[in-house]
C-alpha cells in the first residue's frame, strides 16, 4: 500500500510539473529578423517581391516572413530563384505551417515529378528536401523545399508535425520554418537539370546564411 501511494504521489507530481510546463509561455531564442537576411547570396542578388495581402498572412498564420527574388547577372542568359521563408514563433494555437503540397496546386501548378534530394553543405551532414517538378502548361519549375526547426532539417510533412509535438512536451516550444526555393526551366533548357543545378547551388550558399535568422 505504501509503495502504491509513493508511485501515485510522484506520478502526481511529475503530471503537475508537466503542466506547470506547458503552461507556460514559450520561450524562443533570440536571432536576426528575416528581413535583415542578406540580398547578396553567392553570385546572386535579390529584390524584395511585394508584400502578401493580409488576407493571405492571416491564412498563411505567419508571424515572419521574406519572399524574394534572387538574380545571378553574370550568367549569359540571367537566371533566376525565388525565396520564400516562413517563420512561425508558436504552432499551438491552430496558426501551423502550410504544405507546398496543397498551396502549389491551389495556384494553379500540378507537380509532375517529386522526391527526395540530399543536398551536400560545407562542414555539416547534408541535408534532405522535398524536390519537385510542377507545370502549368508549357511553364516548368523546379521546386526544393523543408521545414526546419531547433537545428533539424525535415523534408517529411508527417516527420515535421511529429517532431513539433515532442519539442513541443521536451522543450516548451513549437516554433519551425518553411524553407521554399524556387528556379523556372527557362525556354533555352531541355530538360529540367539545369533549374535542378540552380535550386542545389542556391541552397548550398543559403543555408549558412539561415543559420543566424532561425532559432536552433
Amino acid at each position: 500500500m505504501i509503495r502504491r501511494v509513493v508511485v501515485l504521489s510522484a506520478c502526481l507530481i511529475l503530471w503537475a510539473a508537466y503542466v506547470a510546463h506547458a503552461t507556460q509561455p514559450e520561450l524562443v531564442p533570440l536571432r536576426q529578423p528575416l528581413a535583415k537576411l542578406s540580398k547578396q547570396i553567392g553570385p546572386w542578388a535579390g529584390r524584395d517581391e511585394p508584400q502578401l495581402t493580409s488576407d493571405i498572412v492571416s491564412v498563411l498564420g505567419v508571424d515572419e516572413y521574406i519572399n524574394r527574388d534572387y538574380y545571378d547577372p553574370s550568367r549569359r542568359i540571367p537566371s533566376s530563384v525565388a525565396l520564400y521563408v516562413g517563420y512561425y514563433k508558436s504552432q499551438r494555437e491552430g496558426d501551423t505551417i502550410h504544405s507546398p503540397l496543397n498551396c502549389i496546386p491551389g495556384s494553379g501548378w500540378e507537380p509532375v515529378k517529386a522526391a527526395h534530394a540530399a543536398i551536400a553543405i560545407p562542414g555539416r551532414e547534408p541535408i534532405v528536401v522535398n524536390r519537385m517538378v510542377i507545370q502549368k502548361g508549357a511553364d516548368k519549375q523546379v521546386v526544393a523545399y523543408w521545414y526546419q526547426a531547433h537545428g533539424r532539417i525535415v523534408a517529411s510533412e508527417y516527420w515535421s508535425k511529429l517532431f513539433m509535438v515532442y519539442d513541443a512536451v521536451r522543450l516548451n516550444r513549437s516554433d519551425a520554418a518553411l524553407v521554399r526555393v524556387i528556379s523556372p526551366v527557362l525556354p533555352s533548357e531541355n530538360d529540367e537539370t539545369p533549374a535542378q543545378q540552380r535550386v542545389t547551388q542556391f541552397v548550398q550558399a543559403l543555408f549558412p546564411r539561415l543559420e543566424a535568422h532561425l532559432p536552433s
